[in-house]
């Protein structure tokens, strides 16, 4: 039997009902890497011998009567996670072979649940792109159609997870790095609430794996349903054990909803910052008609909803604030004497992230304070509905553009063009203020390309988007594996 597409979930049952054993499914899983990814290029640091002693080692524990919640299950991670014995480089040449002393704590989390770790998944420079490319690994392809993206910086993974190379992954996410890749690839994926998943581990290389409060940035899962994305994210859910998780145990509280019909849901489909293409509008609306059927309760517009122009210009700011954080002084300088000769006038996101850039602590306080509105506007939102349904990007994955001046590029929408960083602004509707947010499959384009579609939640009420993703799916289906 085929055992490369079946769910986790399933691949559970069949280990527990012993009709397959891990051994089996990871030398599946190995020969279908061996035989597809070098078109694809997902997987950039394979740890096949490991692997293999693992899942012996599962076997083995199943047979004395051991069941753990991925026990024998083929995963992947993304490179940006320290893995003992294999390199860490974000894609960075110059720490080719910088190798780290021990496990992030979501790798450890995933051993400690069973799991078989096949190896890293490709990523862009520094995490910093919506496609993945590096001088060291080479560009992963979309599984759909090799000339095009599968999103970025976590495109490895949802590449892996399109192709048939292991049931889960585990990403990370500050700009839809979850997300994105999610929707151009036509898998599900989990953006958690800030700060419900332990991250130590997930750091730049040679940066001590130390267990810091990030803003804006998560970990989370990648899976082929939603079912699967609540199996993974209650394995990786959960404080740091050396911080918060001395004193505190999680809680998820459940789903608001189990029927369809219960939920209150909030649509959008516009942008006051970008336009958005037909294909993915046509991915909104088929799920908005699917909660209409499914007896839900479906708006198109609330005042309650947080302004969505100062949303962006919060984010983009917040987020670049970060990203030149340890620039260098002549650098800095430079970008200072640029933000200085910006007219007052000039309120566009190219301004917005310039300015982050040079944000003294005291504008990013100011910015934080805004922050918190939009928190508060969020919570009163959420009162009144349990979800919010938008896109991810403005369109399905695009053509590779390998031009290293992001500032430079441009995304082409209904063939109008708008600078490639403002289509952040979608994701950034959830990541600013912290929100849980599922991407789910809602669509196929007439060329065959998958389009997404993300369900916002209230902050850490993350099963509430997950439960509502698996309903979809029974509606409207979920993962198609590429032809």
């Amino acid at each position: 039997m085929e055992w490369n597409f079946p769910t986790a979930e399933e691949l559970a049952a069949a280990l527990r009902a012993g009709e397959v054993t891990s051994v089996e499914l990871t030398d599946q899983a190995i020969a279908r890497i061996e035989r597809d990814d070098k078109v694809i290029n997902a997987i950039c640091v394979p740890d096949f011998d490991r692997a293999r002693a693992a899942a012996h080692r599962a076997d083995r524990a199943r047979a004395r009567g051991e069941d753990r919640p991925l026990l024998g299950i083929p995963v992947t991670v993304k490179e940006s996670y320290n893995i003992a014995e294999l390199p860490t480089t974000w894609g960075i040449p110059m720490y080719r072979d910088f190798v780290p002393a021990e496990d992030a704590v979501q790798v450890s989390r995933l051993r400690a649940a069973g799991a078989v770790v096949l190896g890293k998944t490709n990523v862009p420079l520094g995490l910093q792109d919506l496609q993945s490319f590096n001088e060291i690994y080479g560009t992963t392809n979309n599984p759909w159609d090799h000339a095009r993206t599968p999103g970025g910086s976590s495109g490895g993974s949802a590449a892996a997870l399109a192709a048939g190379f292991g049931a889960l992954s585990i990403g990370s996410d500050i700009g839809g790095s979850l997300r994105s890749p999610a929707h151009f690839c036509g898998v599900y994926a989990h953006k958690p609430t800030l700060g419900l998943v332990a991250n130590r581990g997930m750091v730049p290389p040679t940066t001590p794996a130390l267990p810091v409060d990030l803003d804006l940035a998560v970990v989370g899962p990648m899976a082929r349903t939603a079912r699967d994305l609540t199996l993974l994210l209650d394995v990786m859910a959960g404080p740091d054990p050396l911080t918060l998780g001395v004193a505190h145990d999680l809680t998820l509280p459940p789903a608001r909803h189990q029927r369809l019909s219960d939920f209150r849901v909030l649509v959008l489909d516009e942008h006051p910052f970008i336009a958005t293409g037909s294909a993915v509008r046509a991915g909104v609306n088929r799920v908005a008609d699917a909660l209409v059927d499914g007896g839900a309760h479906v708006e198109r517009y609330s005042p309650l909803l947080p302004d969505p122009a100062e949303a962006a210009t919060l984010y983009m700011q917040l987020l670049f604030s970060g990203s030149v954080a340890r620039f260098p002084v002549e650098a800095y300088e430079q970008l200072r004497a640029r933000a200085a000769g910006l007219s007052a006038d000039d309120q566009s996101l190219d301004a917005a992230r310039l300015r982050g850039m040079v944000f003294s602590h005291r504008d990013w306080i100011e910015a934080n304070d805004r922050r918190e509105l939009h928190r508060h506007g969020w919570r009163q939102l959420f009162a009144e509905f349990d979800a919010v349904v938008c896109p991810i990007t403005p369109t399905p994955a695009f053509p590779h553009d390998h031009n290293p001046d992001l500032l430079e590029r441009r995304i082409d929408i209904d063939g109008v063009e708008y600078p490639y960083l403002d289509q952040l602004v979608w994701a950034g509707l959830a990541t600013m203020p912290g929100l849980p947010a599922t991407a789910v499959p809602a669509a196929r384009t007439p060329e065959g390309l998958p389009v997404g579609v993300q369900l916002i939640g209230p902050l850490f009420e993350d099963r509430t988007p997950l439960r509502l993703a698996e309903l979809l799916e029974q509606e409207i289906g979920g993962f198609q594996a590429p032809k």
